[in-house]
């Protein structure tokens, strides 16, 4: 009876995470149930306290008005208005109200680096509200994190979004003919099972980014949709420094390549018009702000045109280490392990931002129709908690050594006892043969 009751007191010790000294308070497993879920947590009676949401966003027609409070963490501590900017260009503030303890920021829709994505039914304006706090009276501690606070717009295409003034029931037949040639080349961030689009935050490293390539054709021909190309950088803007390279050579997805790495074109394509792949999360080492932004260089080529070493989307496959197409043969993939799929202006010696006279680069065919243009997707931003995951395996391993230990004591304490009534019998003989 000691020996199981023993048992059963290690087992539920060795049951609950070590180091742990909160297993009764409800409220903090909830905490710890969503890692990534913001609270503005603060006494009810505190004076100051901003209960509200901390940033307004108002989307205009040619603008977006974002009111930031001061109070940004519910805290009752305000922070300073110049360590608030907004976008990659880290634009300040336009004005400062001191009676609300607010900071607003006014900028045109193109303006501070923001980027703009072009969806069937929507343009999709996304920019960042950064918050870098300045060193304090004392630079070897800190009080306050630096955060990363997204921001979109979006805008109807086919819907007048600023007055609704009468428009003529006819149009030129040039302008006719202009509207059905014009190809409109999108990127899109989905979800696990492609079926939506999902939000640019709260990936961790060791999850996957689901990209899908389309372009719309609207009356046009079919066509075969590329990604010539994609290089990932801290700033949608194509002289960023650092980069990193994940699609090269017209289409070989090198960052594929790499050991550590899983990324790959998804085969087959779910239309002509339109290419998925999925690379690995990663994050540019040394940087706080944990975000990226990929720029792909979209083309496309008719649809009954075979692919080629210049038109083509090739992964590598690490099982028979080798490189193969979506489509066509294999060996329009066999120059990307060399490095040089086309002509001496596309070698090795220049990298994907050199190639690119702008960011808003665009290549008309014979016929002037916008057969190429890049593309930029972003930010994508990483979860703060980038350590979680490990964390929780970590705790996970730490309890299952404590249950082999717990095993282990138990079959250590059975043998001892067991070896104990043993020596009890053992000397009851002798008594008993020594009385007789």
């Amino acid at each position: 009876l000691i020996l199981s009751l023993l048992c059963w007191a290690a087992g539920e010790v060795a049951a609950y995470p070590p180091w742990d000294f909160s297993w009764g308070e409800p409220a903090s497993r909830e905490a710890r149930a969503d890692p990534n879920a913001w609270s503005w947590v603060g006494d009810s009676q505190s004076p100051g306290t901003y209960r509200q949401h901390p940033v307004m966003v108002q989307c205009q027609e040619a603008q977006l008005v974002v009111t930031v409070h001061r109070d940004l963490f519910g805290t009752g501590r305000l922070v300073n208005a110049a360590d608030l900017t907004l976008g990659p260009a880290a634009c300040k503030h336009s004005s400062l109200s001191r009676a609300h303890n607010t900071v607003t920021f006014t900028a045109g829709l193109h303006e501070c680096g923001s980027t703009v994505q072009i969806t069937p039914d929507s343009l999709i304006y996304r920019t960042l509200l950064n918050y870098d706090p300045s060193p304090a009276s004392n630079p070897v501690i800190i009080r306050t994190n630096p955060a990363i606070i997204p921001i979109e717009c979006h805008y109807p295409r086919r819907e007048n979004v600023s007055s609704n003034a009468i428009r003529p029931t006819w149009a030129p037949f040039s302008s006719t003919l202009s509207a059905e040639e014009k190809l409109v080349f999108s990127l899109r961030l989905m979800n696990e099972d492609w079926s939506a689009e999902r939000p640019f935050t709260g990936f961790q490293l060791g999850d996957v980014l689901n990209i899908q390539a389309e372009v719309g054709t609207e009356s046009h021909v079919p066509l075969r949709l590329f990604v010539d190309s994609c290089v990932a950088a801290l700033s949608p803007g194509a002289d960023s420094s650092p980069h990193y390279t994940i699609i090269d050579f017209n289409g070989c997805l090198v960052d594929g390549r790499l050991d550590d790495t899983s990324s790959a074109f998804i085969t087959p394509r779910p239309r002509e018009d339109m290419l998925r792949f999925r690379i690995d999360v990663f994050r540019f080492a040394g940087d706080t702000r944990n975000l990226i932004y990929i720029t792909c260089h979209l083309k496309v080529t008719p649809a009954d045109q075979t692919p080629d070493p210049l038109n083509k989307a090739c992964s590598f496959n690490k099982a028979r280490n080798t490189w193969a197409p979506v489509e066509g043969t294999r060996d329009i993939c066999s120059c990307c392990e060399m490095g040089n799929c086309g002509s001496p202006a596309l070698s090795r010696s220049l990298n994907p931002l050199e190639r690119w006279p702008s960011r808003r680069f665009r290549r008309h065919d014979t016929k002037g129709k916008e057969a190429e243009a890049d593309v930029v997707i972003g930010p994508v931003l990483l979860s703060g908690h980038l350590g979680t995951r490990q964390q929780e395996g970590g705790q996970g391993g730490v309890t299952a050594v404590l249950g082999v230990g717990t095993v282990l004591l138990c079959v250590v304490a059975g043998v001892g006892l067991a070896a104990a009534v043993l020596a009890i019998g053992v000397g009851r003989r002798r008594c008993a043969r020594a009385q007789a």
